[in-house]
């Protein structure tokens, strides 16, 4: 290969793992125009979950979401949860939108875990645009494992 070569690879960062997590936006916008941006996919609740031995624990970005719109919801090992953003109404009848980029809406999100959650145990709060779940693993409920005969 000479000093002038370009190396091209057509995969490019989707072959690397850590671009594989904006394959939604790479794939979201196929086929829209630049004047169709407005139409590009709802926001997802951004989340990162971890686990003890006895817990699971869920964190939840939600800015400028009103706490009384927000419903979480526990069915054995799954959460749910679920957002309705409203839209404000304009002050003026003057005013025109230059550009809307906050969504309104409902958004939903669930998981299911290994384990069945003890919902009796079961802790939410919510704290400058962060959700925090708490979510006790019950006891017992690990599975069982059968002989083969």
């Amino acid at each position: 290969m000479d000093s002038d070569s370009i190396r091209l690879d057509p995969l490019g960062d989707i072959g690397r793992f850590e671009s594989c997590r904006n394959m939604e936006e790479l794939f979201g916008n196929f086929g829209l125009t630049p004047g169709a941006r407005s139409l590009e996919m709802v926001p997802r609740i951004r989340v990162d979950i971890s686990e003890t031995d006895h817990v699971y624990l869920v964190k939840a970005d939600m800015p400028g979401v009103r706490k009384e719109s927000i419903k979480v919801s526990i069915d054995g090992s799954q959460i749910s949860i679920r957002v309705e953003a409203k839209k404000e109404q304009q002050d003026s009848k003057d005013k025109k939108p230059g550009r809307t980029e906050r969504y309104c809406g409902e958004q939903y999100r669930s998981f299911t875990f290994a384990q069945d959650i003890d919902d009796a145990k079961a802790e939410v709060r919510y704290q400058d645009g962060v959700l925090e779940l708490s979510l006790p693993k019950k006891l017992g409920s690990s599975g069982k494992q059968l002989s083969i005969q």
